[in-house]
Protein backbone atom coordinates (compact mmCIF):
# COMPACT_ATOMS: atom_id res chain seq x y z
CA UNK A 1 0.00 0.00 0.00
CA UNK A 2 1.25 3.43 -0.93
CA UNK A 3 1.55 6.11 1.76
CA UNK A 4 0.24 9.58 1.03
CA UNK A 5 2.89 12.20 1.68
CA UNK A 6 1.84 15.83 1.81
CA UNK A 7 4.11 18.71 0.93
CA UNK A 8 5.10 20.90 3.89
CA UNK A 9 2.82 23.66 2.53
CA UNK A 10 -0.20 21.36 2.34
CA UNK A 11 0.52 19.83 5.76
CA UNK A 12 0.71 23.28 7.36
CA UNK A 13 -2.52 24.50 5.75
CA UNK A 14 -4.32 21.21 6.51
CA UNK A 15 -3.37 21.45 10.18
CA UNK A 16 -4.65 25.01 10.42
CA UNK A 17 -7.85 24.19 8.52
CA UNK A 18 -8.59 21.16 10.71
CA UNK A 19 -8.37 23.37 13.80
CA UNK A 20 -11.08 25.65 12.38
CA UNK A 21 -13.55 22.77 12.60
CA UNK A 22 -13.92 23.49 16.32
CA UNK A 23 -15.24 26.93 15.36
CA UNK A 24 -17.64 25.36 12.88
CA UNK A 25 -18.84 23.03 15.65
CA UNK A 26 -19.48 26.03 17.87
CA UNK A 27 -21.43 27.55 14.98
CA UNK A 28 -23.57 24.42 14.82
CA UNK A 29 -24.33 24.68 18.52
CA UNK A 30 -25.20 28.35 18.05
CA UNK A 31 -27.48 27.42 15.14
CA UNK A 32 -29.42 25.07 17.47
CA UNK A 33 -29.95 28.02 19.81
CA UNK A 34 -31.21 30.17 16.92
CA UNK A 35 -33.58 27.48 15.65
CA UNK A 36 -34.76 26.84 19.21
CA UNK A 37 -35.75 30.50 19.57
CA UNK A 38 -33.16 31.25 22.27
CA UNK A 39 -31.45 33.91 20.16
CA UNK A 40 -33.58 36.73 18.79
CA UNK A 41 -32.91 37.27 15.09
CA UNK A 42 -34.79 38.56 12.11
CA UNK A 43 -35.59 36.10 9.31
CA UNK A 44 -32.85 37.80 7.27
CA UNK A 45 -30.28 37.26 10.03
CA UNK A 46 -31.32 33.62 10.44
CA UNK A 47 -30.87 32.97 6.73
CA UNK A 48 -27.43 34.60 6.72
CA UNK A 49 -26.41 32.60 9.82
CA UNK A 50 -27.43 29.40 8.02
CA UNK A 51 -25.57 30.45 4.88
CA UNK A 52 -22.42 31.33 6.82
CA UNK A 53 -22.42 28.04 8.71
CA UNK A 54 -23.12 25.95 5.60
CA UNK A 55 -20.45 27.67 3.51
CA UNK A 56 -17.89 27.18 6.28
CA UNK A 57 -18.47 23.43 6.48
CA UNK A 58 -18.55 22.77 2.75
CA UNK A 59 -15.62 24.98 1.83
CA UNK A 60 -13.39 23.68 4.64
CA UNK A 61 -14.01 20.15 3.38
CA UNK A 62 -13.32 21.18 -0.21
CA UNK A 63 -10.22 23.05 0.98
CA UNK A 64 -8.77 19.85 2.44
CA UNK A 65 -9.38 18.01 -0.84
CA UNK A 66 -7.68 20.77 -2.84
CA UNK A 67 -4.50 20.33 -0.78
CA UNK A 68 -4.15 16.71 -1.85
CA UNK A 69 -4.91 17.59 -5.47
CA UNK A 70 -2.38 20.44 -5.50
CA UNK A 71 0.27 18.00 -4.29
CA UNK A 72 -0.81 15.47 -6.93
CA UNK A 73 -0.31 18.14 -9.59
CA UNK A 74 3.07 19.05 -8.04
CA UNK A 75 2.13 22.72 -8.03
CA UNK A 76 4.71 24.96 -6.41
CA UNK A 77 5.58 28.63 -6.14
CA UNK A 78 2.86 31.25 -6.42
CA UNK A 79 0.54 28.95 -8.37
CA UNK A 80 0.93 26.28 -5.70
CA UNK A 81 0.02 28.71 -2.94
CA UNK A 82 -2.98 30.04 -4.89
CA UNK A 83 -4.24 26.50 -5.50
CA UNK A 84 -3.72 25.48 -1.87
CA UNK A 85 -4.88 28.59 -0.05
CA UNK A 86 -7.70 29.86 -2.29
CA UNK A 87 -10.45 27.57 -1.03
CA UNK A 88 -9.57 27.65 2.70
CA UNK A 89 -9.36 31.45 2.51
CA UNK A 90 -12.74 31.49 0.78
CA UNK A 91 -14.21 29.43 3.63
CA UNK A 92 -13.12 32.06 6.13
CA UNK A 93 -14.02 35.09 4.01
CA UNK A 94 -17.44 33.96 2.78
CA UNK A 95 -18.54 32.76 6.21
CA UNK A 96 -17.28 35.95 7.87
CA UNK A 97 -19.10 37.97 5.23
CA UNK A 98 -22.42 36.32 5.98
CA UNK A 99 -22.00 36.58 9.75
CA UNK A 100 -20.58 40.10 10.01
CA UNK A 101 -22.80 41.67 7.36
CA UNK A 102 -25.92 40.56 9.21
CA UNK A 103 -24.89 41.72 12.68
CA UNK A 104 -26.74 44.42 14.48
CA UNK A 105 -29.49 45.09 16.94
CA UNK A 106 -33.11 45.69 16.18
CA UNK A 107 -34.77 44.95 12.87
CA UNK A 108 -31.81 44.10 10.66
CA UNK A 109 -33.28 43.27 7.26
CA UNK A 110 -30.40 43.74 4.82
CA UNK A 111 -26.63 43.26 4.81
CA UNK A 112 -24.31 46.00 5.96
CA UNK A 113 -21.12 47.07 4.18
CA UNK A 114 -19.20 43.97 5.29
CA UNK A 115 -21.01 41.99 2.58
CA UNK A 116 -17.91 42.72 0.47
CA UNK A 117 -16.22 39.86 2.38
CA UNK A 118 -18.55 37.40 0.62
CA UNK A 119 -17.47 38.71 -2.78
CA UNK A 120 -13.80 38.71 -1.83
CA UNK A 121 -14.23 35.09 -0.71
CA UNK A 122 -15.92 34.23 -3.99
CA UNK A 123 -12.94 35.70 -5.84
CA UNK A 124 -10.54 33.70 -3.66
CA UNK A 125 -12.50 30.51 -4.35
CA UNK A 126 -12.54 31.16 -8.09
CA UNK A 127 -8.82 31.89 -8.27
CA UNK A 128 -7.99 28.86 -6.17
CA UNK A 129 -10.07 26.29 -8.05
CA UNK A 130 -9.22 27.65 -11.51
CA UNK A 131 -5.51 27.60 -10.67
CA UNK A 132 -5.81 24.05 -9.34
CA UNK A 133 -7.97 22.88 -12.23
CA UNK A 134 -5.58 24.23 -14.84
CA UNK A 135 -2.64 22.81 -12.91
CA UNK A 136 -4.22 19.36 -12.90
CA UNK A 137 -5.05 19.57 -16.62
CA UNK A 138 -1.56 20.67 -17.63
CA UNK A 139 0.58 18.48 -15.38
CA UNK A 140 2.25 15.49 -16.93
Amino acid sequence: MQTLVLSPESRYIAGAVLLTIVGIEFGGWFMTRIVGGKVAMTPFQKSFARAGHAHAGVLVTLGLVTLVLADAAALDGVLGWLARAGTPAAAALISAGFFFSSMGRGEVTKPNKLIWLVWLGALSLGVGVVTLGLGLLTTS
